[in-house]
């Protein structure tokens, strides 16, 4: 057992002094008479008694009071262990072409539930809860680049921040500047190198980034090229996910005249040489992905990368037991209260 706040219990000290000189003046009381006979036989009342008992019990209430002041507590477990571990940015696409609907399983309708991003969300979820131990962040482009998650080993928060992840309502440039959602701004290389960015000073050996994109690096201050050349520099593997067709007539969310949602039908671009390109560089893979199962077949074939081994402090919650002394030590002031109000007929 140990205490949240130890430095309480040096109240412990005037209440031991406190019992101390109460003891010692208990012994030393009586008087002195030599003719013991004539002493009457029956003992002191009851109110003499609890008089001597009531401030060994308020005493007792107050230490009590202070150990649970100290808050006593147990931990369930504290270890240090190696656990097998990488560093992972993953860098998802997040500009307007995410709203096509290809990766909707034949026979399903069309919903917001199965456009490209909505698919790529719940495999990535599936994907982070089956790497407990590895730190895991969280980055997204479009026209610009923006960190939605540090790498962080509390994978919870992380899928809170993956649950909010929409596309802009309002499409902006690299500058910040409103463009039109048809222009389907996506800046690889800025995602990139901002992944490269939250990897720099990561612990595990191992750092790797998924890149997940479907469209054409046609925006950003950085070159996909340069950033591809700045993660091989860094040891850094980049398994590129290209996601969609070069099918025509891709159906995509988009608005009528009148600003209705409808579904409609548009030519897709996708640069998957540049994609492979990336991938070759750092020493990574190229996926290619047109439906939703060769999307999950390729974040299964990067869950079985290679692993670093580092050291892990393992904690978990305590166990409070202040509640225990609190109560305890509440019923006993308020027994040596009431014990000293019915001593001296206080009590009505």
């Amino acid at each position: 057992m140990s205490f949240a706040n130890p430095l309480m219990l040096l109240l412990l000290l005037p209440i031991a002094f406190a019992a101390w000189r109460l003891l010692r003046r208990g012994r030393r009381s009586g008087i002195r008479f030599s003719a013991v006979g004539r002493l009457p036989a029956k003992a002191a009342g009851w109110r003499a008694q609890v008089a001597a008992l009531t401030p060994l019990i308020l005493l007792a209430g107050l230490a009590l009071l202070t150990v649970a002041a100290a808050r006593p507590r147990t931990s369930l477990a504290h270890e240090k262990k190696s656990v097998d571990a990488i560093a992972i940015a993953m860098t998802v696409d997040v500009s307007g072409s995410m709203d096509a609907l290809d990766l909707t399983p034949k026979g399903e309708r069309f919903s917001r539930e199965t456009t490209r991003l909505a698919v790529v969300k719940k495999l990535f979820a599936k994907f982070v809860e089956q790497r407990p131990d590895d730190l895991i962040g969280l980055v997204t482009f479009g026209g610009y680049a923006a960190t939605r998650s540090p790498l962080t080993a509390d994978h919870e928060a992380l899928l809170n921040v993956l649950k909010g992840v929409e596309i802009p309502s309002i499409a902006v440039d690299a500058q910040g500047r409103a463009i039109a959602q048809d222009e389907q701004m996506t800046a690889i290389g800025d995602g990139l190198a901002t992944a490269l960015a939250r990897l720099k000073d990561a612990k595990p050996k191992t750092k790797i980034v998924i890149l997940l994109s479907d469209g054409v690096s046609n925006t950003g201050a950085v070159e996909p090229d340069e950033a591809a050349a700045a993660a091989a520099k860094m040891g850094v593997k980049v398994y590129a996910i290209g996601v969609g067709t070069r099918a025509r007539h891709t159906p995509i969310f988009g608005r009528d005249f009148f600003g209705r949602e409808t579904i409609q039908y548009a030519n897709m671009t996708f640069d998957e040489k540049q994609l492979r390109t990336i991938a070759k560089t750092t020493g990574g893979t190229y996926f290619p992905v047109n439906d939703r199962d060769s999307l999950e077949d390729a974040l299964k074939e990067i869950d079985q990368l290679e692993t670093t081994e580092i050291d892990a402090d393992v904690y978990n919650r305590w166990n409070e037991h202040f509640a225990f002394f609190l109560l305890l030590g509440a019923v006993c002031v308020l027994i040596a209260v009431t014990l000293s109000m019915s001593a001296a007929r206080r009590v009505a």
